[in-house]
């Protein structure tokens, strides 16, 4: 029977207030002592991977997210052609429409990772 392995070594680090209460309630959001979750961040990242809670957004998120990433594209390019005058072909749509969905999804992978990294930031750190 094998043994489990037991953990004997510590690791420590010193930080300011508002980093320690940011990393505090990321911690309460998943549920974990600070500890607990401190260990896990470090670990995930240490294999090159997002920690459990943060593993990837859910595939309904992340499809919901890359269809508005894709509408956003379009609209935009639409409007600002309609504001300049511009008329689309049938065919220029298709095109609009084609190049958004080419990259929706990296897009939206993109977004929803830069938002995760502002909600990491310490407070007052903008």
């Amino acid at each position: 029977m094998v043994r489990p392995s037991v953990r004997t070594r510590f690791v420590g680090a010193r930080l300011t207030a508002a980093e320690h209460a940011s990393l505090k309630r990321q911690a309460e959001a998943s549920d974990k002592s600070l500890s607990e979750w401190c260990r896990e961040v470090m670990l995930a990242s240490l294999n090159g991977q997002a920690p459990k809670n943060q593993q990837s957004v859910g595939t309904e998120v992340q499809a919901v997210m890359a269809e508005l990433v894709a509408l956003r594209r379009i609209l935009l390019n639409v409007l600002f052609r309609q504001a300049n005058g511009q008329t689309l072909t049938a065919q220029e749509m298709q095109g609009l429409i084609d190049r958004a969905d080419s990259d929706k999804l990296k897009k939206a992978r993109e977004q929803l990772a830069q938002a995760a990294e502002l909600e990491m930031q310490p407070e007052g750190n903008f």
